[in-house]
């Protein structure tokens, strides 16, 4: 009876105990929220870089390049979503980014502000997407990658052509400046268009998130490694690898809207095979199946992409061969030789470099603990 009584006072008091917990944040999610509130704050640091930035952290070119890497950033992740978690290999993704861009800058034209522009391009760019992911989604492997490509180029020729006269054709469409806010069109102050391709950036990387996180994010994971098997389950794979399309061509259009602030223009070149090349490379150099891999291979390649023509002028490569320096100073060169050395030896990309790396930390610390307790019985044994 006593025992029976103690146990009936003390469930209360436990249940308590456990309602009062507070709900602990992750160590990733502290990691994350720590790199978005420095991000933030790079516009008010007068702090040089030198080589990787033309100069201070707050100066306008910086912040310009800085800009277009987090842009980059977003893309990949979208990319990411449908190559690295669903494995579907789309040599297209750069047509719903450049539908983004020409749409909103169509629509500003037309007189649409530019948030108005901008969302209803994000839809009509994603409708688009979606029905052609709809057939391009009937076939499979590299059937699938060639039908892409096959979209992507007819939306590439479409726009140097130019046959209704609305894209501009090989010179492209400039911004329609009267639309833009007065804080977003200051060619001086680009502060608050790096904010806004940061909080694009970061949208991208929570909604890729939770939706690789979702059970459609965990049949996403299942159809990359085996469709086969999920088919055998009764799960329709079709849908699920259609709702990816869809899901990554959304973030792309908007990493489009954003980008054609940036770039103060709409060029035939966002919608190249060239561009959906790059997005691979951006998502295997940062770690393919990994959202923040995807976000800081976008980094990279934006500023590498900038800067390195920049180095044979800057005089930072003087002291080697003209041969060399010119080599060096070739972004296609350059990114083309360290996506090879990651293939080789590196697959899981910077990610996967990262994680090397912690786990031989890791090993290092544990070390000198086991041996202490190897030696030790062995010396109590010798007494």
């Amino acid at each position: 009876m006593n025992s029976l009584s103690s146990t009936q006072t003390q469930m209360p008091l436990d249940r308590r105990s456990r309602r009062i917990q507070p709900h602990r944040i992750s160590v990733g999610a502290r990691a994350s929220l720590a790199v978005i509130l420095v991000l933030a704050a790079l516009p008010m640091l007068h702090i040089p870089v030198p080589v990787l930035l033309p100069g201070q952290l707050s100066s306008s070119g910086s912040l310009l390049i800085l800009s277009i890497g987090l842009v980059f950033a977003g893309v990949a992740i979208s990319f990411d979503v449908v190559f690295g978690y669903t494995g579907l290999l789309s040599a297209g993704h750069a047509l719903v980014f450049a539908l983004g861009i020409y749409t909103t800058n169509i629509l500003m034209h037309a007189g649409l502000g530019y948030f108005s522009a901008a969302a209803l391009a994000i839809v009509l760019s994603g409708l688009v997407n979606t029905a052609l992911g709809a057939i391009a989604l009937r076939v499979k492997a590299v059937a699938f990658t060639m039908v892409t490509l096959a979209f992507g180029e007819a939306f590439y020729i479409l726009l140097l052509v130019d046959p209704v006269g609305i894209f501009g054709g090989e010179e492209g469409l400039p911004v329609a400046f009267k639309q833009i806010p007065d804080l977003l069109a200051s060619a001086r102050d680009v502060r608050w268009l790096y904010w806004l391709s940061l909080a694009f950036a970061v949208v991208a990387y929570l909604l890729a998130w939770m939706a690789t996180r979702s059970r459609c994010g965990q049949v996403w994971q299942a159809i990359r490694e085996n469709e086969d098997r999920v088919e055998s389950l009764g799960l329709f794979s079709y849908r699920y690898k259609l709702v990816a399309f869809a899901f990554g061509g959304v973030i792309a259009a908007a990493g489009g809207a954003v980008y054609l602030l940036v770039a103060r223009g709409a060029n035939p070149s966002s919608a190249s095979v060239h561009f959906s090349l790059a997005l691979i490379v951006m998502v295997v150099l940062g770690g393919r199946g990994r959202i923040w891999g995807a976000a800081i291979g976008g980094i990279v390649y934006g500023i590498l992409t900038l800067r390195l023509p920049e180095l044979s002028t800057s005089g930072v490569l003087d002291g080697l061969p003209e041969w060399a320096s010119r080599t060096v100073s070739e972004p296609l060169f350059v990114l083309g030789f360290l996506f090879i050395l990651i293939v080789l030896f590196f697959p899981d990309g910077i990610v996967g470099l990262v994680d090397r790396t912690n786990s031989w930390i890791r090993t290092m610390r544990r070390k000198p603990k086991n041996k202490d307790a190897e030696v030790l019985p062995s010396a109590n044994r010798s007494e």
